[in-house]
């Protein structure tokens, strides 16, 4: 019984191949029953993102697993094995766990701290469990990654500072303005990142979102999809007063905004700053705007030195991160090898179980006048001497089982509790055989 874990992922493989190997809602279904069919899978769970596709599971055979799984890939991307294997990674056991268990927590993401893959992390699961594809030790492995996944995001700073040019923008208006809830944004083009931003604005609150484009008919679609509101672009500079927060990304290759538009800006909003976001490359908003007092400029560059700032803090959270991850994987790679002798512990409390019930029956028998309440309490004492007797023993067969080489050992206590031994037992069933015959 071997956890593995193995795919393709933005580290490993170029996105030309791994959109070949793309997983849609269509065939995620067929594709886990494909792979969870092979003889060598035991459980199976398929992890497939923009930068991933991913499979973790139980196996009883390491090579007849790797070898199905990449004939399936070969099928459903057209990929050629050996084009696919170069690209492949096969982690087991404690490999494999510390993989799930980074990729659960964002470490192993291309944003390490990012929180989509939480979402994709879990609804892979429940896929998984939805299909009867995964039981016990699966279904363990997840929560224990969903359980490190929130000890790591509450215990360190990996998910805290903004590290992408749209959040580092609201970063910066909340220093600016501590309430965002009742400002106003004005957006000025269509631009990617400027849309991005609106929308981080908008899911704070903020009171309105006007859109201000030279095609007025897209300044609209854009400003409905806010359930705000389209200027138009000749009326622009006379409307600027009523935007607290403006943000602005077109194509023009000269300043749209320079300070003689926004020098009386601040007289007529009576003090209250303005907080000015030009994500356009070239710059739409000439510098000296910067000069006037309470007007705050911030161009792609300063944002940039935000979100590296936030990056370089977020790697350094991410090796305190690592720290925990290790010991959690530690933990998990310990209960999985006490899960291996279990069939042996059960086997030695079930055998120390029919003595006792044996014993009993035999002094139950010889003690016909013994009332209920009495023969409870004698089977309660005997049940206690024998838990008392196998603690040792069992402590002693769950710390070997985190031993190298300890197959053995095991084999020593196997021995010791065999039925060959109990020839007492043997004799007793011989006898019991003949009366029934008599």
């Amino acid at each position: 019984m071997i956890i593995f874990a193995t795919g393709l992922n933005y580290k490993t493989a170029p996105v030309e191949v791994r959109e070949k190997l793309a997983i849609t809602e269509e065939n995620y279904d067929e594709l886990l029953k494909r792979i969870y069919s092979l003889n060598s899978i035991l459980e199976v769970c398929i992890l497939s993102t923009c930068n991933r596709v991913e499979i973790y599971g139980v196996t009883d055979s390491i090579e007849e697993t790797k070898q199905g799984i990449l004939d399936i890939l070969s099928s459903i991307s057209g990929l050629k094995d050996k084009d696919i294997e170069k690209h492949l990674f096969f982690y087991t056991d404690y490999e494999a766990i510390k993989h799930i268990f980074r990729v659960s927590a964002s470490l192993d993401s291309m944003v390490i701290g990012e929180p989509q893959i939480v979402c994709q992390f879990k609804d892979s699961f429940t896929k998984a469990r939805e299909s009867k594809a995964v039981r016990h030790i699966m279904t363990r492995l997840f929560d224990k990654a969903m359980n490190v996944s929130k000890k790591i995001r509450t215990q360190t700073g990996i998910s805290k500072r903004a590290v992408s040019i749209s959040y580092a923008a609201i970063e910066l208006a909340k220093k600016i303005f501590e309430d965002l809830k009742d400002k106003n944004v004005l957006l000025i083009g269509a631009g990617e990142m400027a849309e991005l931003a609106a929308k981080h604005l908008a899911a704070t609150g903020v009171k309105h979102i006007f859109v201000s484009n030279r095609t007025f008919e897209k300044a609209v679609e854009l400003a409905e999809s806010f359930n705000g509101s389209a200027i138009r672009f000749e009326k622009l500079i006379e409307f600027l007063p009523e935007a607290d927060i403006i943000i602005v990304s077109t194509g023009a290759k000269e300043p749209i905004l320079r300070k003689e538009h926004l020098k009386d800006v601040v007289k007529k909003r009576k003090g209250n700053p303005v907080f000015i976001i030009d994500i356009s490359v070239p710059r739409n908003v000439s510098e000296d705007v910067n000069d006037i007092e309470n007007i705050y400029l911030y161009n792609i560059d300063d944002l940039k030195a935000v979100v590296d700032e936030n990056m370089k803090e977020r790697k350094l959270q991410a090796q305190v991160a690592e720290i925990l991850l290790e010991d959690e994987v530690r933990k998990f790679e310990r209960w999985l090898k006490q899960l291996k002798v279990t069939p042996t512990i059960t086997y030695i409390r079930n055998f120390a179980n029919e003595i006792r019930e044996y014993q009993l029956q035999k002094l139950f028998n010889d003690m016909p006048y013994l009332n209920e309440k009495e023969r409870e309490t004698i089977d309660l004492a005997i049940r206690a001497i024998i838990n008392k007797i196998l603690h040792r023993p069992t402590m002693y067969i769950k710390d070997i089982a985190n031993k190298e080489n300890n197959e053995n050992l095991l084999k020593i206590v196997e021995e010791l509790f065999h039925p060959k031994w109990d020839t007492r037992k043997a004799k007793y069933e011989i006898k019991s055989k003949k009366r029934e015959e008599d």
